[in-house]
């Protein structure tokens, strides 16, 4: 699990079991008071391992470029989360 801390959030990574595989998501937590608001990340992906899906997450984590006020991620342009390369479109 990694951790960022933003003025009044604290965002963390994470796996999580459903039926037979993982899925990576991020908690964002509200400093003041509130309760955290979990987003799966990678959506269209699950992982077979926790250790693959928690890097997926911490991964997307360090790729967050901020967080809207309400705590909902913000991502650059075009992230997908995968490390796959674009395909050639010549």
């Amino acid at each position: 699990m990694a951790e960022r801390e933003f003025d009044s959030y604290l965002a963390r990574s994470g796996a999580t079991l459903e039926g037979t595989r993982y899925t990576a998501y991020i908690a964002v937590t509200p400093r003041r008071h509130g309760f955290p608001v979990y987003f799966a990340i990678c959506e269209n992906r699950s992982f077979r391992a926790k250790d693959v899906a928690e890097a997926a997450a911490a991964k997307a984590l360090a790729a967050m470029t901020g967080l809207e006020d309400d705590g909902t991620p913000i991502f650059p342009e075009g992230y997908t989360g995968f490390d796959d390369a674009p395909a050639d479109t010549r």
